[in-house]
């Protein structure tokens, strides 16, 4: 009976042990769970809630454009004007909804549904959030709006100070330099295992000839304009809004303008070869005038330079293509297989041969074409009918006798 006692008395502190150990688990295993992770990197929070100036009636691009009219209509025509509605962007954020991507779309908190302090376990699909009391859903809707670069703190900025008008402004150009723009144009990360920010176009143009020569994001994205800042009065030095980069449209029915990076030089075509002789062509693209890699910004972008010989009823007889850009594997993780971005400065010659070998008339076709998205990728998205996904940027025919 004693013995069976003090089996029953071990047995049941060897239980105890057994369950301090499993609570003392548990309750470390919870405690990972719920471990916030601080933000620390600047994009992963939005611009803190900004108070409206005195002498504005709202934040609004629209109100700002019944004075700055010129202004507003070409901000209107930009990528930046739909940065938040853009097709691709709204598919990538339905399959993780990942709000840290918000802050360079829709980059003042006002625009944003919630407020997010941090992240669960350093995982970006679960933010810390609370609700936005001052969440404004018309300003959201403007995307990277007036206010996203030109008010902070309850001022106005501007490249030139002015105390006579409506509202007063503030001249702040090292804050209205090319560091704001990279702010958003120079963000890497992998967000998660399937989903990478890679854009690295301020790393592409630090220390290169541009920055070298005093070039930056605004010489050529907000070159100077004369015109009327404020409708009916004088006209002066100012930048243009329009900013201009790729010139693919975010839609069917927008204009989008756009800014020639490369140079291209191309060989002279005979109209007459004989049978048995060689056609050789050169297309030599230089990488001239971006102070960048072309492509640049996101990874998915690319060029497709397309040789082609047709005969007289329009069948192809032979066709070349060519690619340059950056190659990415998705799934099962985010990983770059390749990358032949054109490099400021750098020269690459693309050929094309045919040999004739009959009597006949043929057209020789050269285009190239600028990218934003793959048409499987599209597909996938769900936006393939909807998306421009390419224009193009360069056409030339030549009709042959051989």
């Amino acid at each position: 009976m004693k013995k069976t006692i003090i089996l029953l008395s071990i047995f049941v502190i060897i239980l105890i042990v057994s369950l301090m150990d499993c609570v003392f688990f548990l309750e470390k295993e919870v405690s990972i769970k719920h471990d916030t992770i601080p933000l620390t990197k600047h994009w992963e929070t939005s611009i803190l809630h900004q108070e409206i100036p005195q002498g504005l009636v709202s934040l609004s691009a629209k109100d700002c454009g019944v004075c700055h009219q010129e202004i507003y209509h070409e901000w209107q025509q930009s990528t930046h004007a739909v940065a938040f509605q853009d097709l691709q962007f709204q598919a990538e954020l339905k399959k993780d909804n990942v709000l840290v991507c918000l802050n360079c779309h829709i980059p003042l908190q006002n625009q944003q549904e919630y407020i997010v302090t941090g992240l669960l376990n350093g995982d970006y699909k679960t933010p810390v959030k609370t609700p936005n009391p001052h969440f404004d859903k018309t300003l959201q809707q403007e995307s990277i709006t007036c206010a996203t670069c030109h008010v902070r703190d309850g001022n106005v900025i501007g490249t030139m100070g002015n105390t006579n008008t409506s509202h007063s402004t503030i001249a702040d150009g090292a804050f209205l330099s090319e560091q704001l723009c990279l702010s958003c144009h120079n963000v890497v990360d992998e967000l998660n295992p399937v989903l990478a920010c890679t854009f690295e176009t301020g790393d592409e143009w630090d220390s290169n000839w541009a920055q070298k020569s005093g070039k930056n994001c605004i010489s050529c994205h907000m070159p100077t304009v004369e015109r009327s800042i404020v409708a009916g009065f004088p006209s002066r030095k100012s930048h243009s809004h329009y900013f201009p980069g790729s010139g693919i449209p975010k839609f069917y029915d927008m204009e989008s303008k756009g800014l020639d990076g490369l140079e291209i030089v191309e060989d002279n075509v005979k109209e007459t070869y004989s049978i048995g002789e060689k056609i050789n062509y050169n297309l030599v693209l230089i990488n001239s005038y971006a102070g960048h890699n072309v492509p640049t910004g996101d990874p998915e972008r690319f060029f497709l330079i397309t040789f082609k010989i047709s005969d007289l009823e329009g069948e192809i007889i032979k066709q070349d293509e060519y690619r340059i850009g950056e190659k990415w594997e998705w799934y099962p993780a985010a990983k770059k297989l390749s990358d032949n971005n054109l490099r400021p400065l750098e020269e690459r010659v693309f050929s094309f041969e045919y040999e004739v070998l009959e009597k006949e008339k043929l057209t020789f076709t050269v285009e190239i074409t600028k990218h934003r998205i793959t048409k499987e990728n599209a597909e996938w998205d769900g936006i393939l009918e909807d998306y421009p996904r390419f224009i193009v940027v360069f056409e030339k025919t030549y009709q042959m006798n051989g």
